[in-house]
């Protein structure tokens, strides 16, 4: 079957003396089975291989589909290349490449889309693995180049040996999805699926956005091996290797505040309570180290500097799902029908009860010196944990506060 074409969008252009080679029905446009689409900036070395591989593949496999190119503001004739070549042209004015992706997608009229870049370095005419996990009901279909093969040159040393893994493995611990090539860039899905998503990230980091959201909205995630060759480029990529790099890791440290702040802040509490513990009862030593009154006010510290970065990551959390950034998470909510703000000032005014105490008690021993010099030795074992417990139970009632306006219901 041919390729399907067709032009009735305002921001799809062709010459006025050309005609598409075949123009879908109206009452046709949503029986497409695929769109493939590809994001442009300036690929008119490549672009032509590219449509014509797709186009390729389309008819060799029988499929109705059409072949899209999502410009994102070429000078280099690469629209012109596109409209006699036949495929689709969307024009995207926001500049980015998940912009790109975004008004790609958003135009396509297949019920799948199979996305990949223009550089000619993936296979349009061996997409059927995708097709076929798609087919099978497959939410998002990943491709895996290092199960697939990479040709010499085509992915430099530091992408294949430190970036990708290191992105990748950080992925794979904070989302739990078994995704061995979290930014390969040629990858299908559901539109529906995808669209439900809402995407939203306009540059490189939208390849992470895209496989996190799935994985943590339950969609169902496969992979398939593919092949990476070196593209056919005489200029650069636009890919900036660190700058990318840090927007990719620090989109998936942002989205999972869980591993950014609160399993951190969890761990710094109860180390801090652990330490100051230890140190109470009076000077601990290990060999010949000598821990005293400073480590316990580290101690202290720590404590209060991992509550707040615990209940940070929470008000995070709570916030991103009041927004729809992130779906309901069900422990969540068993957690808050019991912790909830009358229980958080209970126990917020406790602790100030303890602290107050405990200062009320240091007041005490200072009165029997006739407020006069005191020995630190013996009194900062006394207000040191007096004050943690003052600030702590302050921030657990601000806390407690704070999550129950984000959990307010509002429309």
């Amino acid at each position: 079957m041919d390729t399907i074409v067709s032009y009735p969008d305002l921001h799809e252009e062709r010459p006025l003396d050309q005609e598409p080679a075949q123009v879908a029905p109206a009452e046709d446009a949503d029986a497409l089975e695929l769109s493939i689409v590809m994001p442009c900036l300036n690929e008119a070395e490549t672009l032509e291989v590219c449509i014509q591989k797709a186009q390729g593949f389309l008819r060799d496999h029988n499929v109705r589909g059409e072949v899209l190119i999502a410009d994102n503001g070429s000078t280099d004739g690469s629209d012109a290349i596109t409209l006699r070549m036949g495929a689709r042209l969307v024009r995207v004015t926001e500049k980015g490449y998940g912009s790109a992706l975004m008004g790609g997608i958003a135009a396509a009229r297949g019920r799948y889309v199979i996305m990949g870049d223009a550089d000619d370095s993936y296979d349009f005419t061996a997409l059927a693995p995708f097709l076929e996990r798609l087919r099978a009901g497959d939410d998002l279909v990943m491709g895996n180049r290092f199960r697939g093969g990479i040709a010499p040159g085509a992915m430099p040393p530091l992408h294949r040996y430190l970036g990708n893994p290191v992105l990748t493995g950080i992925g794979r611990l904070f989302f739990w999805k078994p995704c061995g090539d979290f930014h390969c860039g040629l990858r299908g899905f559901s539109k529906a699926s995808i669209d439900s998503l809402n995407l939203r990230t306009t540059g490189m980091e939208f390849a992470s956005e895209m496989v996190v959201k799935a994985a943590v909205n339950g969609l169902r995630i496969s992979e398939v091996p593919t092949t990476l060759s070196p593209d056919g480029r005489s200029r650069p990529p636009h890919l900036r290797s660190w700058r990318d790099g840090w927007r990719h890791l620090r989109f998936l440290l942002v989205f999972s505040p869980r591993w950014l702040f609160f399993y951190p802040g969890i761990l710094l509490m109860l180390l801090g309570l652990a330490v100051g513990g230890w140190l109470l009862p009076g000077p601990r030593a290990v060999g010949s180290v000598v821990f005293d009154l400073q480590t316990l006010l580290y101690a202290a510290l720590a404590v209060l500097i991992g509550f707040q970065s615990a209940s940070f990551a929470t008000c995070a959390k709570v916030f991103a799902i009041s927004e729809g950034l992130l779906p309901e998470d069900p422990r969540l909510t068993k957690v808050f029908q019991y912790i909830t703000l009358e229980v958080g000032l209970i126990i917020g005014l406790v602790l100030m009860g303890l602290g107050l105490a405990g200062s009320i008690g240091a007041l005490g021993i200072w009165s029997q010196k006739a407020f006069g010099d005191l020995n630190p030795a013996h009194t900062l074992r006394l207000t040191i944990p007096s004050v943690v417990a003052l600030c702590l139970g302050y921030q657990v009632m601000l806390s407690s506060f704070f999550l129950s306006v984000l959990r307010m219901k509002r429309r």
